[in-house]
């Protein structure tokens, strides 16, 4: 009997309306179009301004967009993971909600929080749970309302993020596609370059923390840029080096959009062209969980049966990894 893998079946995907361009950035910030484009290869993001939409909305949205193209019924589902590093609600889960309002009645469901590595770790544990024979329909979702803990007066930041969501169906697969191989890390000496200070329980919100701008999104550009282009470089190369891939055999990189240059280094270091590297930052921005499914999305049509995906991502904590996945159908 061949062994049960966890291949990805759909996709979905879904993006505010609102466009925040460079040329509307500079009207809020001091910077231009240039050099956003040239330092992050980010021409515009899309935002979620809808008064009492959160990260909920998106990733409802994305999942009502998989079950539709799929054509599935979503009692059928027996977990959804949410990934995302902005819920709705400290304590209450995101995911739990999403589930009930999508009629994913049958599913249990919880948040998995890793910043920008959350929908890759994500596909490690939807793909164990496959895996194990205990659930044949895993929904990830990834989705992040990043604008919500974004301070716009803040060029650092404000010029990177945009929101979105994105969402996968896994299920078993005996011809040896899905999941492969993965290679996840993660070094908590990195929370100090990048992160949000204050509304957890080490820092809860006073009036100080509010006026102090400790509720928004801080980071050591440097630092952290120097770390992800060595590490998602690293794992990308390791993975494919211990399953005996070469440039040839590899049919994309599916790497996190959180940089043009961190994108063109790893797919430097692992010889893939242009060509072959998935790219759509400069449409959405870095939505951090959302980056990898919305990628799924845009080249669904591209993908066919059999192809070697090779994702690499990095986030916040420090965490990232790399995965190795068969890809599992043609698009009809």
């Amino acid at each position: 009997m061949s062994r049960k893998t966890a291949a990805i079946t759909a996709v979905g995907a879904y993006v505010p309306d609102f466009v925040l361009s460079n040329q509307l950035l500079e009207t809020m910030v001091e910077t231009n179009d240039e050099w956003i484009t040239t330092r992050t290869g980010i021409k515009e993001r899309r935002i979620l301004k809808d008064k009492g939409k959160g990260t909920s909305y998106l990733a409802i949205q994305a999942a009502k967009d998989l079950i539709q193209k799929a054509n599935i019924n979503p009692e059928e589902i027996d977990l959804l993971i949410m990934a995302t590093a902005t819920p709705d609600l400290l304590v209450a889960s995101t995911g739990a909600y999403v589930a009930t309002e999508i009629g994913a009645v049958n599913a249990f469901s919880y948040d998995l929080q890793a910043a920008c590595s959350s929908f890759l770790y994500g596909m490690s544990t939807a793909a164990s749970y496959i895996e194990s024979g205990r659930y044949k329909k895993v929904l990830l979702i990834g989705a992040d309302k990043m604008s919500s803990i974004i301070d716009y007066t803040d060029r650092t930041t404000c010029i990177i993020f945009g929101d979105g969501g994105g969402a996968v169906l896994f299920e078993p697969n005996e011809e040896g596609l899905g999941l492969q191989d993965e290679y996840l890390r993660s070094d908590g000496n990195g929370r100090a370059f990048l992160n949000m200070e204050a509304g957890g329980s080490l820092f809860p919100a006073t009036e100080e923390t509010v006026k102090n701008k400790q509720h928004f999104v801080h980071q050591d550009g440097r630092t952290v840029f120097k770390f992800a282009v060595s590490n998602m470089a690293d794992v990308a190369e390791k993975i494919m080096e211990r399953n005996s891939l070469s440039r040839e055999d590899v049919s994309w990189l599916v790497p996190h959009q959180a940089n043009k240059r961190i994108i063109d280094a790893t797919a430097g270091r692992v010889g893939l062209e242009e060509d072959k590297v998935m790219i759509n930052i400069e449409k959405y921005g870095n939505t951090t969980s959302a980056t990898l499914p919305l990628l799924l999305n845009d080249y669904e049509t591209k993908l066919k049966k059999g192809d070697n995906l090779i994702f690499a991502a990095f986030g916040g904590g420090f965490t990232w990894g790399s995965i190795y996945l068969k890809w599992a159908y043609d698009t009809k």
